[in-house]
């Protein structure tokens, strides 16, 4: 690992998500916590598409911290809906995070179109202190549930199919959701890219 790099702030206050992304990245770099960790504050993501937002979000954790910063945005988009809820996938589950109300309003919207195919977008970006960035995108395609099935997972797993299986993500262990999901293959398309971008 070449240094300076010996820290990685990754742009998130959520404790799962420092946990997720230490457990994958942490053979390759000594030292990883998190913005929220840190005591940064939340930046507004006024992008209009996740790489706008990812990186935001990383560029603001690299310039307050002069470390390595990592960001990702991620969402749920329905063919049928024109790509929504897409980037605006958290927004669609506020206030308190009701992704219950989120889903209701999906299926509200969704009525009975025959066209039920759906897929997950993450894109991943890791921004240097001198603002230089570099990122990648997962994404898994599916379909949606009729009704909410399984309680594993969190946010829109409960009605998300992936191609090739019945199930929902909820109705998956999160290590066989992690091998297939949009931030498992975003994460996967990182390490490979991540000595290199070092």
């Amino acid at each position: 690992m070449p240094k300076p790099f010996s820290r990685l702030v990754i742009a998130t206050h959520n404790a799962g998500k420092l946990r997720e992304f230490a457990g994958l990245l942490g053979h390759l770099i000594p030292e990883i916590t998190s913005a929220g960790s840190l005591g940064l504050p939340v930046p507004e993501e006024t992008g209009t598409t996740f790489i706008e937002n990812a990186t935001l979000k990383a560029r603001a954790a690299a310039e307050a911290t002069g470390s390595l910063a990592l960001a990702d945005d991620s969402g749920l988009c329905i063919h049928t809906l024109n790509g929504d809820p897409g980037v605006y996938s958290a927004d669609w589950a506020e206030p308190g995070k009701n992704f219950q109300a989120a889903i209701a309003r999906i299926q509200k919207e969704m009525g009975d179109a025959p066209d039920r195919s759906a897929h997950f977008t993450c894109v991943l970006v890791l921004c240097w202190p001198d603002g230089r960035t570099e990122s990648v995108e997962g994404r898994v395609e599916g379909s949606i549930a009729r009704e909410m099935r399984g309680t594993g997972g969190h946010g829109y797993d409960p009605i998300f199919i992936p191609d090739g299986d019945t199930r929902t993500f909820a109705e998956m262990g999160e290590t066989e959701k992690n091998r297939i999901s949009h931030r498992g293959n975003a994460t996967k398309l990182l390490l490979e890219k991540f000595a290199a971008l070092l």
